[in-house]
């Protein structure tokens, strides 16, 4: 084989395998529950998550559950205006130390990959804001001289309004870990009821939370080149967990084609625009739901969870 035909091979190859890098792919499965749990994800702050899950939940005839999965800066309630009936405290496991028995071994400080724990000089520090509550410490140490404590990282409140029961994590100051407060969050969820999850803002651990077990995802963007960007990393995480999405492409009008592209490319359904206008900015930052207050757009977003039905059943 001569140097130029070899050449070209080899460039042909890493083209096709840098176009292979750039698709993603969208799940297909179909939800087993007589309910169902739609997620709403896609991104960075300000795409109009928010604003799609809120004007879904309030053109949804029935029972619906609500949750606010935003643990760090919740914002579902301002527009939704629940009445909270009940705070739940969410508490994660944290260790306690008797340095009576401790002879400092240092094996905890060894073993605490998050270096909560040091041991040095005969003294035993614990950096309980490190601490990932792993219990591996209290699990090893020779000496049972930890033992499980634990403390508040947030809440859960509970409340109405109208058919809609919602449901909103809120982590406490200082905190870092969310998981756990979605876990207590997606206990809520309800077989037999339609639950909407608002996602968090990144492609993170709390977004990885908020759309774990998930029936469909709807991925909402803006036709720039940073919605497309998490456009494509929102896309990659629900294809490793195999959550079927579909994009709602928000602002629209704005920007350029690339994210219409990009989802003609890979397959993926455009299942609702909504157009940049200075009136739906005006009603959003007034916190009133697009389709609480246009019955047109109530039935936009009804006929939107028709398709969702259709997607999954």
């Amino acid at each position: 084989m001569d140097f130029q035909r070899l050449r070209a091979l080899v460039e042909k190859a890493v083209r096709e395998a840098l176009e292979e890098k750039g698709r993603v792919r969208v799940p297909e499965r179909k939800k087993t529950r007589p309910g169902i749990v739609l997620a709403v994800a896609g991104g960075k702050g300000g795409t109009g998550k928010t604003t799609v899950a809120v004007s879904l939940a309030t053109s949804i005839k029935g029972p619906l559950r609500f949750f606010d999965g935003d643990v760090e800066e919740p914002d579902a309630h301002l527009f939704l205006r629940p009445i909270f009936r009940e705070t739940v405290p969410v508490e994660v496991p944290v260790p306690e130390f008797d340095l009576s028995k401790c002879t400092y071994c240092g094996a905890c400080a060894e073993f605490c990959r998050f270096n909560a724990i040091a041991v040095a000089g005969g003294r035993l520090i614990f950096f309980e804001g490190l601490c990932r509550s792993c219990g591996g410490c209290a699990a090893l140490c020779p000496e049972g001289a930890i033992s499980p404590g634990s403390k508040e990282i947030g809440q859960i409140l509970v409340g109405e309004t109208r058919d809609i029961k919602f449901f909103g994590g809120r982590l406490s100051p200082g905190e870092q870990m969310v998981a756990p407060i979605l876990w207590v969050l997606a206990g809520y969820r309800e077989d037999e009821a339609v639950n909407i999850v608002d996602g968090p803002p990144g492609t993170g651990a709390g977004m990885i939370e908020a759309v774990s077990g998930a029936d469909y995802c709807l991925l909402v963007t803006e036709p720039t080149p940073l919605g497309l960007h998490d456009l494509k990393r929102s896309a990659d995480v629900l294809g490793i967990l195999g959550v079927p999405y579909g994009v709602v492409l928000n602002k629209d009008g704005m920007g350029d084609g690339r994210v219409e592209r990009f989802c003609e490319e890979n397959g993926i359904p455009i299942l609702m625009r909504i157009p940049y206008e200075e009136r739906i900015a005006a009603l959003c930052a007034r916190g009133i739901p697009l389709a609480g207050e246009d019955p047109k757009w109530a039935k936009r977003f009804a006929e939107l969870y028709g398709k969702v039905q259709e997607l999954v059943t």
